[in-house]
């Protein structure tokens, strides 16, 4: 038997799988954090070339960088007061859409009556442009936080009723399956199965409703603010101090990238099992 032979007859072993390496983790956890500032990075110097150096854009439009910081540090206690005001409205507003949107989803995926009566209702409160509907909400509810809370839930529950709805109404058909042939109630099919299975699809229409959510708070600080970014954004606008303006809308957006990402966490630590059962890129 020649030494090809003997080696075909020997029983093959298996080698043991290893996990990701610990320069794997790092390489992963360096790119999570790399990349978004190689883009804010990028970003900026774009901003600083069109308005700087090529000048194609006039300073009142959009002041260069270098403008827009300087103005963030002269007025940095002002405005970081205001971006606190701005995100509890976003905050607040976005957890009363979310209680209301779950609820209204869950009432549309256990009726069809109750859906076909009341789905046209939402979907043409949704298709109404909430900016008209600002100084409605003013002379009904007042000035202060009211009216911006109003604005945030008019902007952002729609995203969140409509994943709800239809992550409840799309269960896979084996878990349903399982649910029957294990003679599970009701109650025990949608707190065991239907609900858990319609979670990443809620999620979904979290992290649409979140930015949707910043943008109520600033348009509702625009009609009835007191304080808030949104106001700062009118305020030095009247003067003319454009770069501070530019200031009050980076710090918008800054906020609205913190939440978003702090909904994602707050997604992987509450369901760990998606990312162990869906492919990955």
């Amino acid at each position: 038997m020649t030494d090809l032979q003997e080696r075909a007859t020997e029983p093959a072993t298996s080698k043991p799988v290893r996990g990701p390496t610990a320069a794997r983790r790092l390489g992963a956890g360096s790119a999570t954090i790399g990349l978004p500032l190689l883009g804010v990075v990028v970003a900026l110097t774009v901003w600083w070339l069109v308005t700087s150096v090529f000048q194609l854009i006039h300073p009142a439009s959009l002041p260069p960088p270098q403008n827009v910081l300087r103005a963030l540090a002269e007025h940095r206690s002002l405005l970081l007061e205001a971006a606190a005001t701005t995100t509890m409205s976003t905050v607040v507003g976005f957890l009363i859409s979310t209680v209301a949107g779950v609820l209204i989803g869950l009432a549309l995926a256990a009726s069809r009556p109750v859906e076909r009566m009341f789905a046209p209702l939402l979907v043409a409160v949704n298709a109404v442009p909430k900016i008209a509907l600002g100084p409605l909400l003013v002379v009904s509810l007042g000035w202060g936080q009211k009216p911006i809370l109003t604005m945030v839930f008019l902007l952002c529950f729609f995203p969140i009723v409509l994943s709800t709805a239809t992550g409840l109404t799309t269960t896979p058909a084996e878990l349903a399956e399982l649910a029957r042939s294990l003679n599970a109630s009701w109650w025990q099919a949608f707190r065991k199965v239907r609900f858990p299975a319609a979670l990443p699809q809620i999620f979904v229409g979290l992290k649409v409703a979140m930015p949707l959510a910043a943008i109520g708070a600033v348009i509702g600080e625009f009609q009835a603010g007191e304080g808030g970014l949104g106001y700062q954004i009118l305020q030095f606008n009247g003067i003319g101090d454009y770069s501070t303006s530019w200031a009050s809308i980076v710090l918008i957006a800054a906020m609205s990238i913190l939440l978003y990402f702090a909904l994602v966490l707050a997604e992987r630590l509450a369901l760990p099992w998606v990312r162990a059962t869906t492919s990955s890129r």
